[in-house]
């Protein structure tokens, strides 16, 4: 039941950045709830992946390189979408920065809510 909370949550948060940056768009919320579902196996299967390669790079711009790479993933999850379209690299990087925020947000009430600690 929290792994589907989390995953409408993050589609809607999806549509959110869409609204809020005119470089992102998503043409529905169930384009959205596809596009969450692929960032999210984006994110578990690719990233690590990519995060080990370029750790040298990384640890050179002390981790700022991570924005690189959650950039890279969001504007791949775009790429093999049809509903869900970004406009560049840059749209890539501050949309996968307003994701990531909402992201944050979203774990933090979920686990709040589903720990009996809501309120």
């Amino acid at each position: 039941m929290k792994l589907l909370a989390r995953w409408f949550l993050l589609a809607a948060a999806l549509l959110l950045v869409a609204n809020v940056y005119p470089g992102v768009s998503v043409a529905s919320f169930t384009s959205a709830l596809i596009a969450a579902l692929v960032l999210g196996l984006f994110n578990t299967l690719v990233r690590p992946l990519l995060v080990l390669l370029t750790l040298p790079v990384t640890l050179l711009t002390l981790g700022l390189f991570l924005f690189v790479i959650n950039a890279l993933m969001f504007w791949a999850a775009a790429s093999v979408l049809d509903g869900f379209q970004v406009a560049g690299f840059w749209a890539a990087l501050i949309g996968s920065l307003i994701y990531s925020l909402c992201g944050m947000v979203i774990d933090l009430a979920v686990e709040n809510l589903f720990n009996g600690r809501g309120g």
